[in-house]
Parts: C-alpha cells; structure tokens; sequence
C-alpha cells in the first residue's frame, strides 16, 4: 500500500511500471467494476414514490476509488458491455436503453465517474465531507446529461411543448430520486474513510 496514493485503487493495487502489467491490472480493475455496476443495478431499496437501485451508488464509488481515467474508462465499458446486449442495466441491455428514456442517464454515468475520479486524484476521496461533495458533483452530472436528453425525448417523441417536456422531466426523472441520490452519497462518504483507515493498519 502506498501512502501517499490519492485514491483507494492506487494504494491497494500500485500501477506496475511494467506497461503490459499495467494494462492487466487496470482490465481487472474495469471488469470488477463494471460487474459491482452491474450487481448494483439489480439492487432495489423501498422508497417511496420510486424505489432506489444502487447502480449510482456503484459509478460514484469507481470513480472516486479508481480516479478519472480509469473510472470513466470502467463506466464507459459498463455502459458499451449494456449496449451490445449484455443484461447489465437496471431492466437488462441493448441498444434501446440508450436511445431511450434513460439514455442520457447512462451515457451521464461516464461524466460522472470522471467528474468524481477527477476530485478524487486530487485528494477529495478521504475525508467523508469531500467524498459527499464529490457524489453531489457527480450526481449533478447525471441530470445534466439525463435530463436534457429526457426532456427532448418528451418533445419530438411525445409532442410536447419544450416547457411541458422540461418540467415533466425535471419532475419524473430527478425530484423523486433526489432523496435516494442524497443517500447513496453520504453512504459513499461513510464506506470510502473507513476503508481508508482500515488500509492504514495493514
């Protein structure tokens, strides 16, 4: 483990200098991700009025334990592994979930990761109050992709006018999420120091 890793991949897994090891690692780092993505899609939690998957859970932890780079590059054969058919998304895969309703979502996942990574190589994944800043960023992110591309949906497919489609977006498609997105954050920002301290006794 080395200390001075800014974030949680880099100080359990150092990147070998050898570049063919390197890229083996970080292939095994993608693919572990993209499978917890893909487990975490699968999970629900309750809520009220919509319930809570763990899928954003899953890209804000990539991101902030992986950084930037790697991060975005695991979300995006997440999201590449969905589009090819693979039953990774929330409702399984195929090319129709991303020219769908929950396309910009998905493709705002990649940002996200690197929004987040990107804080995260630069020492926002340790201390809990940055971890949560970050998945707020990242959070944001996501509806600044998913939205847009939900609201022009509603327009051209549904032949709504451009302010029925932009508030009916921002109301089915972000304020019943905002809660669990708030959760899945401050679940981030207690999980990531704890396995910062944990590291620190091995």
């Amino acid at each position: 483990m080395s200390a001075t890793s800014t974030t949680l991949s880099a100080a359990v897994w150092p990147t070998p200098e050898n570049g063919m090891k390197a890229v083996m690692r970080n292939a095994v780092l993608a693919l572990a991700g993209t499978a917890l993505i893909a487990v975490c899609a699968r999970i629900q939690v309750p809520m009220w009025p919509v319930p809570m998957t763990m899928q954003v859970f899953a890209v804000l932890l990539i991101g902030l334990a992986y950084g930037a780079r790697l991060g975005a590059a695991t979300v995006a054969l997440y999201v590449a592994q969905g589009a090819v058919g693979l039953p990774v998304f929330a409702g399984g895969g195929g090319l129709a979930y991303l020219a769908g309703p929950t396309g910009g979502f998905l493709f705002g996942f990649i940002l996200a990761a690197a929004a987040a990574g990107y804080l995260a190589d630069r020492g926002w994944g340790r201390p809990a109050v940055r971890i949560f800043a970050a998945c707020v960023v990242g959070i944001a992110c996501i509806y600044a992709l998913g939205l847009p591309w939900l609201a022009a949906l509603l327009t051209f497919a549904k032949g709504m006018t451009v302010d029925a489609a932009v508030t009916t977006a921002v109301m089915k498609g972000a304020v019943p999420f905002l809660v669990g997105d708030a959760v899945k954050a401050a679940l981030a920002a207690v999980i990531l120091p704890v396995a910062w301290r944990v590291l620190s006794r091995v």
